[in-house]
C-alpha cells in the first residue's frame, strides 16, 4: 500500500516526462489536462488549452466519431472501448501534424465515466519516410504503374494523386467510371495505402446475388433465421472489422438493402438475419458502380440520402478513349506479363497493329484492349503482333476514325520524348533538378535516375 501511495505522488512527474502527448477530456469534450509533450506536439501551451473543447486539434478522426454520435459528446463515451488511429492533428500555426492516437475512457469503481484520456505519439517523420519509401518503390518498379495501375496521362497523374489521399482518410470513397475501367484496382490501392491496409479488406458484388442472400452475405445470420440457416454465420461487415469494405456494382443494390446499407453507413451498428442484437463495427466503406446514380435517382432507383452518404470522396475513371496517350504504356504492361507465362518473345505490336490500336475507341476500355493482346498474342508467330493478328471488330472498329500518324518505334519516341521534355524543365528552372522535377509533374528521385538514363549532363546539354 505504502508502494502505491509513493508511485501515485511521482505520478505527475512520470506523466510530464513521457515522449508521447496525453490529455484529459471531460464527458462534454472540454480539456482537463495535458502533458508537456503535448504542448511540444501541437504548439499551444496548457493555458491555452486547458478548459477548450478537444476539437480545437480539429482531429479527422475525431471528427468522424462525433458525428457517428448519437447523444454524447464523442461516440468514444458510447462505445467505451479503446480506439486506435492514425489522424493528422492541426498545430497551433495552422500546419497539420501525423499522429497515432490511442483514447479510451476512464471509469470510476462503480463504472461510471470520469471522461477520456487520449495519448498522441508524433509519427510524422515515420509518414513522411513511409511515403518517400512509396514513391522509391514506384519509381523503381515502373513509372507508368501505380499500385498495378498504368497511366502517364494527366488524367491518371490526377487520379493516382487522388487516390493516395483518399486512402488516408476514412471518409466513404465513390468510385464512378464505365465498365472495365479499373474500379476494382482503385479500390484495392485505396485499401493498401491506407492506415488499414493490414486489416480485412473485404469484396461483396452488389449484382451478384438476390436480396434475400445479399442480406444474409451482408448481414450474416443466427442458426434457424429462415430455411437452410443451419448456422451461426458471420457476415461481411463483421468480416470487414477494422478494415475496408468494396461494395461493387452499387447500383443494382434493391431499394429494400439501400435503406439497410443507410443504417450502417450512419451508424456503423447492425444485426444478423434474425437476430437482435446490435454489433458494431469500424470500417470504411468503398462503392463503385458504371451507372449514372443522379439518372437513378431521378427515376426513383436509388435513395438520395444514401447517394450523398457514399458520395463522400468521388473518384471517376476516365474511359480509355480519352487517355490515348497511355495505349502504347498498356500495350507494353500487358505484353510484358503475357510474356512471362509464355515462352513467346513478342516484343511489341507492329506499326499498323498500333495505329489500330490507338485509332480504335475502345468501349470496353482497358478489360476490352486486355482482351484484344491475348487473342493476338496466341495468333502472333514472329517478335510482333501484326495487324492480321488483331481481331477483325478491332481493324474494323478502327477504319470509322480518323488516321492518327504513329512513329515505328512507340517506345524509342517515348524515351527521346522524355528526355527532350527534362532538358527543356531543366533550363527553364537553371539546372535545379527539383524544380524541374515539379514543373514535370514527377519528383526529384526521377529526374536524376533520367538524366543517368540518358546521360544528361548539365554543362555539355543544358545550357541557361
Amino acid at each position: 500500500m505504502l508502494k502505491n501511495q509513493r508511485v501515485n505522488i511521482y505520478c505527475k512527474d512520470i506523466v510530464e516526462i513521457m515522449q508521447e502527448g496525453l490529455l484529459v477530456v471531460a464527458e462534454d469534450g472540454t480539456i482537463q489536462m495535458v502533458n508537456h509533450a503535448l504542448e511540444n506536439i501541437t504548439g499551444y501551451s496548457k493555458e491555452e488549452l486547458l478548459g477548450q473543447p478537444c476539437s480545437i486539434f480539429k482531429c479527422d478522426a475525431c471528427k468522424l466519431l462525433r458525428q457517428a454520435s448519437s447523444g454524447a459528446w464523442c461516440r468514444l463515451f458510447e462505445r467505451k472501448e479503446q480506439v486506435k488511429r492514425k489522424c493528422h492533428l492541426m498545430r497551433k500555426d495552422g500546419s497539420y501534424i501525423t499522429v497515432l492516437k490511442t483514447a479510451a475512457v476512464l471509469s470510476d469503481d462503480q463504472g461510471q465515466t470520469m471522461g477520456a484520456v487520449e495519448i498522441v505519439t508524433d509519427i510524422s517523420e515515420m509518414d513522411r519516410l513511409d511515403r518517400q519509401l512509396r514513391q522509391l518503390t514506384r519509381t523503381l518498379d515502373e513509372e507508368s504503374s501505380f499500385q498495378g495501375i498504368v497511366g502517364i496521362s494527366r488524367q491518371m497523374k490526377n487520379l493516382f494523386e487522388l487516390v493516395e489521399k483518399a486512402a488516408q482518410s476514412d471518409f466513404p470513397v465513390f468510385i464512378c467510371g464505365e465498365s472495365g475501367t479499373g474500379k476494382e484496382l482503385v479500390a484495392q490501392a485505396i485499401h493498401n495505402l491506407s492506415p488499414r491496409a493490414e486489416q480485412p479488406y473485404i469484396q461483396v458484388n452488389c449484382a451478384a446475388l438476390n436480396e434475400s442472400l445479399l442480406e444474409s452475405e451482408l448481414f450474416g445470420h443466427v442458426k434457424g433465421a429462415f430455411t437452410g440457416a443451419l448456422q451461426h454465420r458471420k457476415g461481411r461487415f463483421e468480416a470487414a472489422h477494422k478494415g475496408d469494405i468494396f461494395l461493387d456494382e452499387i447500383g443494382d443494390l434493391p431499394m429494400a438493402m439501400q435503406v439497410k446499407l443507410l443504417r450502417v453507413l450512419e451508424t456503423k451498428t447492425f444485426e444478423r438475419v434474425g437476430d437482435n442484437r446490435t454489433i458494431s463495427v469500424d470500417l470504411r466503406f468503398i462503392t463503385a458502380t458504371n451507372k449514372n446514380l443522379p439518372d437513378l435517382i431521378a427515376r426513383g432507383g436509388f435513395r438520395e440520402d444514401l447517394f450523398y452518404r457514399i458520395n463522400v470522396i468521388p473518384i471517376h475513371l476516365p474511359p480509355l478513349r480519352e487517355r490515348k496517350e497511355d495505349v502504347p504504356h498498356l500495350v507494353d504492361f500487358f505484353i510484358k506479363r503475357l510474356s512471362r507465362k509464355n515462352k513467346k518473345n513478342i516484343q511489341g505490336l507492329s506499326p499498323e497493329a498500333m495505329r489500330i490500336f490507338m485509332q480504335y475507341s475502345w468501349p470496353g476500355n482497358v478489360r476490352e484492349l486486355k482482351s484484344a493482346l491475348e487473342y493476338s498474342y496466341v495468333l502472333a508467330e514472329g517478335d510482333r503482333i501484326r495487324s492480321e493478328n488483331l481481331p477483325e471488330y478491332l481493324k474494323d472498329g478502327a477504319n470509322d476514325f480518323q488516321a492518327v500518324d504513329l512513329p515505328s518505334a512507340p517506345a524509342e519516341n517515348l524515351q527521346q520524348r522524355q528526355k527532350q521534355e527534362l532538358i527543356e524543365a531543366l533550363k527553364q528552372s537553371s539546372g535545379n533538378k527539383s524544380q524541374a522535377a515539379r514543373l514535370l509533374g514527377i519528383n526529384r528521385v526521377t529526374v536524376l535516375n533520367r538524366m543517368r538514363k540518358y546521360g544528361i549532363d548539365l554543362q555539355r546539354d543544358v545550357v541557361y
